[in-house]
């Protein structure tokens, strides 16, 4: 599987991006996506992931309320809609794909077995 991410930029705290991950696999549908982010000099975060369907999503607590994962399996994409964005959401944000289904530790990086180059947001204030 191969993922492009894409949509990050340069924006003004308070100011939205939505982010694009799109997906080489035709079974792009049977997978669980993932977005993580690393800032500089520190270590990878989780940020959200989506189920196959859709109809499960996580957050962490640092982006909830402000961040929406979505997709579009017709599409073989996934979306992060950033809203509010604060100066410490400044970091490269990576797609990921997980094949092994949809439980409590989405969250774990090492669940992933697929990455996409990153995409860097970065925040002023």
């Amino acid at each position: 599987v191969q993922l492009q991410a894409s949509g990050g930029g340069l924006v003004q705290a308070g100011g939205s991006l939505r982010l694009s991950c799109a997906a080489s696999a035709r079974t792009f549908s049977r997978y669980v996506m993932g977005w993580f982010r690393q800032a500089p000099g520190k270590e990878r975060e989780f940020v959200a992931a989506i189920s196959w369907s859709g109809n499960s999503t996580y957050y962490p607590d640092s982006v909830k309320g402000r961040f929406t994962i979505s997709r579009d399996n017709a599409k073989n994409t996934v979306y992060l809609q950033m809203n509010n964005l604060k100066p410490e959401d400044t970091a490269v944000y990576y797609c990921a794909a997980d094949p092994s289904g949809w439980s409590r530790r989405v969250s774990n990086s090492y669940k992933y077995n697929y990455w996409g180059q990153g995409t860097l947001v970065t925040v002023s204030s």
